[in-house]
């Protein structure tokens, strides 16, 4: 009899999952997920989405006669326990990219592979490993298009991973899901996120579908709009692994069969999942990408750094109604579009001058998708100090933009209600209002704009020209 243990990490998944699989071809296996903050830090919003995840994971589990062993504490004291106390042979996991999960995993194969033990990993997450995709001089590359390119041309789409044979397990001492205490206790602030997310492997399925069925055709042209349920929201379900990128790619090329099929659209979507594995790429070829700038002449930048500034943006008080908007709807929801996304965070690095790490903490701090690869990749992105084959600055007007992708200011009105009053044609700018048309008082029910927009893109491009970067920035 050969016994196994599959270690469960951002994969939390039964169908399409390549280790799961390869371990349930043994007679008993047991399913395994260590809280291990130490290595993998979990933001508040995603400690809310990893209880509900795990618990969607077990009950699978158990539909095929198997329980989730949950352990919490450092990896390898763990696992030796139960490779021990099971005479466990083989060990299966997907791979992680973050650094310091990649150290921790090193460690953890040699280990066992010294004791005599088969460490089997598997790619469970990405579409390409990214040690596999380099330019023509054997470099990886730093722009996405061409990376973006390089992939599609090794497309290599791999089999569905099946469950062959249902295994045994043993009955495992397991802690209990409520003891990691991963809810908010005193004050719920997450308690609205079930109105939005259903975390688990079925909500992942069903998202993909009413993505496909509602929203793939027309996307080309609707992502960019907040208002709109035009967006797929599987970034979460991504993150926690309970859908792989390979099933959305195939099911993307199931609709190419359509008749009404939207080549733009869907190809769009495709570079999406693009951008989420350029960052994935990038951080794995440079673990610095979320504490050094990309571009090192950006170490010179002056931040300021005011904190009270900074508390503004986060509880979307900037006096900017897009820029409130997103902020709240991300502590509402977990989840912010991503145009406001880089509408906030440009308003943060260029129009307040606070440097993009913070933004990025807090980001990841209050996003139930927060990548540290993405996160880390778009915020150096919209800083300027990222991998970006632009040669000029892209700064964000906020009541621009507001305008252009929010146009009859319905974002903006459900996410800030004290604007709800306000025409249309004075909500993303409701200061240059005549005090008579905007039923309510600027400073005391909405606050005044916190800094003039073009006198800070002014001092931006001043900035900008000190570090010895170019002054020439797109108006959008």
């Amino acid at each position: 009899m050969s016994n196994a243990l599959v270690w469960f990490r951002q994969d939390l998944r039964l169908s399409d999952n390549p280790a799961f699989a390869k371990a349930c071809n043994h007679d008993v296996v047991i399913p395994l997920y260590i809280l291990d903050e130490q290595v993998s830090p979990i933001g508040e919003a995603q400690r809310w989405w990893l209880h509900h995840s795990l618990t969607s994971l077990d009950n699978g589990l158990k539909k095929i006669g198997l329980n989730l062993c949950l352990r919490q504490g450092k990896a390898l004291d763990i696992l030796e326990q139960l490779v021990n106390d099971y005479k466990i042979e083989s060990i299966y996991w997907n791979r992680c990219y973050e650094p310091c999960s990649i150290t921790r995993d090193t460690i953890i194969k040699e280990f066992f592979q010294k004791s005599g033990r088969h460490v089997n990993t598997f790619n469970g997450s990405l579409l390409h490993e990214p040690w596999k995709i380099t330019n023509q001089a054997g470099q990886f590359f730093k722009v996405f298009t061409p990376y973006w390119k390089a992939c599609l041309k090794e497309p290599n789409l791999p089999n569905t991973h099946p469950i062959a044979t249902k295994p045994k397990t043993f009955v495992v001492e397991t802690e209990s899901l409520g003891s990691w205490k991963l809810l908010p206790e005193k004050l719920n602030w997450a308690d609205g996120f079930k109105n939005y997310w259903q975390p688990g492997e079925a909500g992942a399925s069903k998202k993909l579908a009413h993505f496909i069925d509602n929203n793939l055709k027309g996307y080309n042209t609707s992502r960019d709009e907040p208002s709109k349920d035009s967006t797929s929201k599987l970034s979460p379900h991504l993150h926690f692994g309970e859908i792989s990128p390979w099933q959305i790619w195939r099911a993307v090329e199931t609709v190419k069969f359509n008749k009404n099929y939207d080549t733009k659209s869907a190809d769009r979507f495709l570079a999406e999942i693009g951008w989420r594995e350029f960052s994935y790429y990038l951080l794995y070829h440079m673990p610095s990408l979320p504490t050094n700038n990309f571009k090192p002449n950006f170490d010179r930048f002056p931040w300021k750094n005011n904190p009270v500034f900074l508390k503004r943006w986060q509880e979307g008080k900037t006096g900017y109604p897009i820029v409130d908007a997103g902020m709240r709807e991300l502590w509402h929801t977990g989840y912010m579009h991503n145009r406001v996304r880089m509408i906030t965070a440009s308003f943060l690095t260029k129009d307040l001058f606070i440097d993009w790490r913070l933004g990025a903490n807090w980001f990841l701090d209050t996003l139930v998708d927060a990548d540290l690869a993405s996160n880390s990749a778009s915020w150096q992105w919209v800083a300027g100090c990222g991998a970006d084959a632009a040669p000029y600055f892209r700064i964000f007007n906020p009541v621009l933009q507001g305008e252009k992708f929010d146009p009859d200011g319905s974002y903006v009105k459900r996410w800030v209600p004290e604007l709800k009053s306000v025409p249309v044609q004075w909500v993303h700018k409701p200061w240059m209002a005549p005090r008579n048309k905007l039923g309510l008082v600027l400073g005391k029910e909405y606050p005044e704009p916190m800094v003039d927009h073009l006198e800070a893109r002014k001092q931006a491009l001043l900035y900008y020209k000190m570090i010895g970067k170019s002054q020439h920035e797109t108006k959008d």
